[in-house]
């Protein structure tokens, strides 16, 4: 008995070694799911044990696709999944989604191996005699259904003669499509080909090329000149057995088959894994960019925070060193704020600084970024703009906070105004030009507050 374990569990690995290995059995291991797809690992398993979880491929995955693959040895293979938990309801439904054999967890005993395993290994097999996959034949005569079924059998395949209407009802994996009558000696120039035998190949081709799954269409029959053999081949045939059949190249030929099914399949899984990794991606930059807005948002305003502001403004007196961008830096301070906060309630205070907030963001454009960098204490940078768009900005800010009062739910309102600063890039580096904007503010309070002061070149 051949076991295939496809697993990280090492420890279990040694287990199953001590059960099995010395009364004759074979273990073998491979490391992941992929690579046992990839490698076709489990050519001569009788028995195969894969861990259920896995990235980016898992066991349940694993075992459904070989449940649906072409030949019988993988519908009459058992398969274990290994557990690094116990079973549960739902790995048991999914384990009969996928039509597997058994649950195994990671840390069974040796006793548990024996007790669930031995009598698989002894030879009983749960799954019986597997139905053979059926391949069709089209337009064949007897003698070369005779001849190719010999083969396939000794595939695992049964060749049945039908008609397209089979062919839809069976989807078969590989079909052999007959090009009518055919010398007994060997061909050696293409010839024309039977009275409309080219087109009935056509149709044929173009019904199979419609399947729900891609299927191998092999021609069989005489070698057509250039134009017969190209029509055929763009309508999708594979390949092209040329009579009298030779056991040798009949052979190699539904190996060849075999191999672009293979390739197939594990193209189809490729697509899968990529469209998970897609989707897996999207989550994560969903996540990130949730995680980022976390990190430079203030939670209350919804502003962006201090240290975002001091991100943007390096990077804004950047673009000012290296490519002479101009941007106007606006710093504004709620007046009497603290007359807000104790004369009313800490909530009422914040209902003031997010509807202050709103009122900055609806006065900017979609360039602009407004800030919250302190208590009560906003900026706002100003993308290619000129200190006096700038100061008219400011302006503006400042009437409407001072025109729209913000009621509470009791009726009451509250009447907040704001002092703002305002300074445009120059030779200073981005601190120094905080430093002079803020003095600016610092200028604006002591005039009266509710008022705008703009730093001039010769302030």
């Amino acid at each position: 008995m051949n076991l295939l374990v496809i697993s990280q569990h090492a420890m279990l690995l040694e287990r199953l070694r001590t059960a099995f290995a010395g009364a004759g059995h074979s273990v073998e291991a491979v490391p992941d799911h992929l690579h046992a797809l990839a490698s076709e690992a489990w050519t001569g398993a009788q028995l195969m044990l894969v861990d259920a979880a896995g990235t980016p491929m898992d066991g349940f995955r694993l075992c459904h696709l070989l449940r649906a693959e072409s030949r019988s040895l993988f519908r009459s293979l058992p398969i274990f999944l290994i557990l690094d938990h116990p079973p549960t309801p739902a790995d048991q439904a999914r384990l009969a989604e996928v039509d597997g054999d058994g649950l195994l967890e990671a840390d069974a005993s040796l006793q548990t191996l024996l007790a669930v395993l031995g009598p698989l290994v002894a030879g009983a097999n749960p799954r019986g005699r597997a139905e053979r996959t059926r391949l069709l034949a089209l337009g064949l005569a007897a003698a070369q259904i005779r001849q190719i079924a010999a083969v396939t059998d000794t595939l695992g395949f049964e060749l049945t003669a039908g008609t397209l209407k089979l062919a839809r009802q069976l989807n078969p994996p590989i079909v052999f499509v007959g090009l009518g009558p055919s010398p007994q000696a060997v061909q050696t120039v293409p010839a024309p080909g039977p009275p409309g035998a080219v087109q009935t190949a056509q149709n044929a081709l173009h019904t199979l090329a419609g399947l729900p799954r891609p299927c191998y269409p092999i021609l069989v029959g005489p070698m057509l000149e250039a134009e017969g053999q190209g029509r055929l081949l763009a309508q999708g045939a594979m390949d092209w057995l040329v009579p009298p059949l030779s056991m040798p190249i009949l052979h190699l030929v539904c190996r060849r088959a075999q191999a672009w099914i293979h390739a197939m399949r594990i193209q189809r899984e490729c697509q899968h894994q990529i469209q998970d990794l897609v989707a897996q991606r999207r989550v994560l930059e969903q996540e990130a960019s949730a995680l980022r807005s976390e990190v430079v948002t203030d939670s209350l305003t919804e502003l962006l925070n201090r240290k975002a502001f001091n991100q943007h403004l390096e990077h804004a007196s950047n673009q000012w060193d290296r490519h002479k961008r101009a941007f106007v830096l606006i710093l504004g301070d709620l007046d009497y704020f603290k007359l807000i906060n104790d004369r009313f309630v800490h909530m009422v205070g914040d209902k003031v600084l997010k509807a202050v907030a709103q009122r900055i963001t609806a006065s900017l454009r979609r360039s602009d970024l407004a800030f919250r960098i302190g208590g009560e204490e906003f900026a706002i940078l100003l993308t290619e703009s000129s200190l006096r768009a700038g100061a008219e900005v400011a302006e503006k800010i400042r009437r409407t906070i001072d025109q729209q009062p913000v009621t509470l739910e009791s009726g009451q309102n509250v009447f907040p105004t704001m002092s703002f600063g305002v300074g445009a890039a120059d030779s200073d580096d981005s601190a120094a030009l905080f430093a002079r904007v803020d003095q600016a503010l610092y200028v604006a309070k002591r005039k009266g507050r509710n008022r705008v002061e703009v730093l001039t070149g010769d302030d």
